[in-house]
């Protein structure tokens, strides 16, 4: 069977292409957002690093 590129695309590659074309419309607000996520996550693990360590600095102080 010849691949016809003029053919009416399948439900899958239309999804697809839809899809693709919504990610790439909205990429710098994903990537932005992403960034943020990770940023929360660092500066979350640092306080809770942080009071960790006063916590044990603590118990053995006393």
């Amino acid at each position: 069977m010849k691949n016809n590129f003029n053919s009416e695309p399948s439900g899958r590659k239309r999804r697809t292409a839809r899809l693709v074309y919504w990610f790439t419309r909205r990429r710098r607000v994903i990537t932005a957002h992403m960034l943020r996520g990770a940023c929360y996550g660092i500066g979350t693990g640092i306080a809770g690093l942080g009071f960790w360590m006063i916590e044990r600095w603590i118990e053995h102080r006393l």
